[in-house]
């Protein structure tokens, strides 16, 4: 089973690593045969699985519900979960939230934020959860930004992102996760953080791993399509189109060819 200690490990050793969003048992063991290296129970599910319009109304019990039946079906990747919109607004909201998903089977959870999260992460690793701080677009604040859009697309805006990553890193978070912001600045946040694992999505090719929704790389996605998607399915055919599907996104990360600069965002800070 990868854990974070390989996680750290392959950054160490330039080997990048692969993530996908999962939300239940049969995904999972696809995954696992494919060897995918991670997953995260993406509060995405609440569009994805649930129909709905963001991720907001989406619950601890449903995040709990969904990462036992992804435990149940991988016993391969290192698992992440989501913790939800307004379920770690205080201290101990944070700790039972935790509790609940790691007790389903989780080995991080992951919660959206800057530097204001810093006195949470600490305190939840001083309680032995890892935590994996989601910076840049994060779509719990959707109706902040006014959009799914790119951000820090300027030095100052940059600079600031940074600051926040520090500020997390120093109190203990253990994954950075970045998502819709230039390459540079994934590129610059990657090497500012030797110890710290980086995921990216639409944060450019040199973070030390990349996250995709698992329908997004599967074609499943109807009407618009972020620009840091790639259909994986589209090059599959068969009886095991998905399975082969899940292989070559893992392949593709590994060997760096994924994302591409057609994938990425190119913005000079």
């Amino acid at each position: 089973m990868v854990s974070l200690s390989d996680l750290r490990r392959f950054k160490a050793d330039g080997r990048k690593f692969s993530c996908l969003t999962c939300y239940d048992a049969s995904m999972a063991k696809a995954m696992e045969i494919a060897e995918v290296d991670s997953i995260l129970i993406g509060d995405s599910l609440g569009m994805s699985i649930q129909g709905r319009d963001s991720t907001l109304p989406v619950t601890v019990a449903d995040m709990a519900y969904h990462t036992a039946a992804v435990r149940r079906g991988n016993q391969h990747a290192f698992i992440m979960t989501d913790l939800p919109f307004m379920s770690y607004a205080t201290l101990n909201d944070a700790l039972q939230s935790s509790k609940t998903v790691m007790q389903a089977g989780a080995q991080m959870v992951k919660m959206e934020g800057g530097a204001w999260l810093a006195e949470t992460v600490q305190v939840l690793t001083r309680n032995g959860i890892p935590v994996c701080v989601h910076l840049g677009l994060t779509p719990q604040s959707v109706h902040v930004f006014g959009g799914y859009k790119l951000q820090a697309r300027t030095r100052a805006a940059a600079d600031q992102l940074i600051a926040d990553c520090k500020a997390v890193v120093e109190a203990g978070a253990a994954l950075l996760l970045l998502e819709c912001v230039p390459a540079q600045l994934g590129q610059e946040i990657t090497e500012l953080f030797p110890q710290i694992p980086v995921i990216g999505i639409g944060a450019g090719a040199a973070t030390d791993g990349q996250v995709l929704v698992v329908q997004d790389m599967l074609g499943l996605t109807f009407g618009h399509t972020a620009k840091f998607v790639r259909n994986f399915m589209q090059e599959q055919s068969g009886a095991t189109a998905i399975l082969d599907a899940f292989k070559a996104y893992h392949a593709a990360v590994l060997d760096g060819s994924f994302p591409a600069p057609a994938q990425t965002f190119q913005v000079e800070l």
